[in-house]
């Protein structure tokens, strides 16, 4: 007779020095299903699928799958018995092709020469994305793809050892939604085939869409498994966080105050094109769009990265002449960058070091840096912020995703910022982190800060700005009221569609 569960993890424990990371967690994962796997950062999500993968030794506990029986597993074994993973953290060899990255150490040769056949590699890589309808040449180099497009090859990567399970780590992290609904109809063929799926998703909507049943861990513990079809966004969300999200967006009414800053016609050749907008005091400005629309172009722009071509800025009425970030730093600026991993965070240095990066020339004496004062603001941010670390000295790398996000807030608070320009402000982190980050934004325009916000999560674009400026390849398309704003306007005008009544 067939196994009810082609996966079933039972009873894993894994203590690491000082920190018990899983106690008594278990997974059941049938064939052809896809079965979410859900917590905050810290959950332990990450830990059980090491296990899984063999990178980690569990404690105590069996490992079943497709019938046999493991105590532990390891990394080549995992790969030989059908189990494969694609990581959030993409790891491509960016000079190779496609297709070499593709077929690594598996490549076909020629007769007894050993000599790579990349006539039959070429080949093999084009059958595979025929059968998946992906549309890039296999013969292309890696670095010359984009993030999404590295991402499609990770899948076809996993697909291509004819695995029985795949693990997807938050794969629709840095894809459009059109490319989320070409991966979702891949995710349906190869279960339909009877491969299982362990999905990883900070992303609620995804969940209630392609998983068939979801199991939630909680601070190293196994909280429950249940249907998707049985459960609500609430009922899950509160399985994660041990307790009711009662206003996931808590969104202040403040008084919005007058202009802070003025966007007149800026262009940047290849980006964007004549955008103009104004921000108010105590006001959050939503900036919408589909990836490569130019959101992200347009505030690095105006914060000094890349300035634009033509146009002007103005703050407090005034022309401001920004011709790199510290001009716009003293002109009481910040900005929180879109990937903290890759253009905000120092991985290796400690958090203090992270948090007085952008302002450190406050702290410098005659012959020396003021520590004490430094660790004073700092620790003041981390208590107001409710950083989760151990001390200031830790290394930052060693944070979750959302205690990463918050010491990039604290880097900027720190230098005292009348406008901030938060990129992506909560991608990639837990739910609970999220609501915290809300909160903050809220009150921060509470005291009167001009606040914008790029983000590609529409519930968070609808239930956090005041005001929404939308745009579609590089051009400005409209801009909404809160009151005028639906998920389908702002998706009409992000499409360039003109909108309907």
């Amino acid at each position: 007779m067939a196994e009810e569960f082609l996966l079933s993890m039972e009873h894993i424990r894994k203590q690491f020095p000082g920190v018990l990371a899983l106690e008594d967690v278990s997974l059941k994962v049938r064939p052809g299903t896809v079965h979410a796997l859900m917590g905050e950062n810290g959950a332990g999500k990450s830990t059980l699928m090491k296990v899984l993968l063999g990178i980690y030794v569990p404690d105590e506990g069996i490992i079943r799958f497709n019938g046999n029986d493991y105590k532990k597993m390891d990394i080549h074994s995992s790969l030989t018995h059908g189990i494969s993973m694609i990581h959030q953290e993409l790891t491509p060899i960016l000079h190779m092709s496609v297709a070499e990255n593709i077929f690594l150490g598996r490549e076909p040769v020629r007769g007894k020469t050993g000599w790579v056949n990349h006539t039959e590699l070429y080949r093999k890589t084009q059958e595979l994305f025929d059968q998946l309808n992906i549309k890039i040449d296999p013969k292309s180099k890696m670095v010359d793809l984009s993030i999404a497009s590295m991402q499609m090859v990770e899948i076809a990567t996993a697909i291509s050892y004819n695995s029985k399970l795949i693990i997807m780590d938050e794969p629709t992290s840095a894809i459009t939604e059109k490319e989320v609904a070409h991966l979702f109809r891949i995710i349906n063929d190869v279960r339909d085939k009877g491969v299982a799926v362990i999905y990883i998703t900070h992303k609620m909507d995804e969940v209630f869409e392609i998983s068939d049943e979801v199991t939630v861990l909680r601070d190293g513990k196994f909280v429950g498994t249940k249907k998707a079809s049985d459960m609500t966004k609430t009922e899950l969300i509160s399985m994660m966080v041990g307790r009711e999200l009662t206003n996931f967006f808590p969104k202040l009414d403040v008084e919005i105050g007058e202009v802070k800053m003025e966007v007149r016609n800026i262009s940047l050749e290849g980006k964007f094109r004549n955008i103009s907008f104004d921000v108010r005091k105590g006001e959050i400005l939503g900036i919408a769009g589909l990836m490569g629309s130019g959101r992200t172009e347009v505030i690095e722009s105006i914060f000094g990265v890349y300035p634009p071509d033509s146009g002007e800025i103005l703050v407090d009425g005034k022309p401001a002449k920004i011709n790199q970030p510290m001009d716009a730093i003293k002109y009481g600026m910040g900005l929180l960058t879109e990937d903290r991993k890759l253009s905000g965070l120092f991985l290796p240095l400690s958090v203090r070091d992270n948090m007085v990066y952008s302002n450190i020339d406050k702290y410098k004496g005659a012959f020396s840096l003021k520590y004490k004062q430094m660790d004073e603001e700092c620790e003041r941010q981390r208590q107001a912020l409710s950083v989760k670390t151990p001390s200031l000295s830790q290394i930052v790398e060693n944070l979750s995703g959302g205690n990463q996000q918050k010491v990039l807030i604290a880097r900027w608070l720190l230098t005292e910022p009348d406008i901030l320009f938060l990129d992506e402000p909560t991608r990639g982190i837990d739910v609970g982190a999220k609501s915290e980050i809300h909160k903050l934004m809220s009150k921060l325009a509470e005291m009167g800060k001009a606040i914008v916000m790029v983000s590609s999560e529409m519930p968070e674009v609808l239930g956090m700005s005041d005001r929404i400026v939308v745009m579609h390849e590089g051009d400005k398309s409209g801009e909404l009221t809160r009151e005028e704003a639906t998920q389908e306007r702002i998706l009409q005008l992000a499409a360039g569609e003109t909108l309907t009544v």
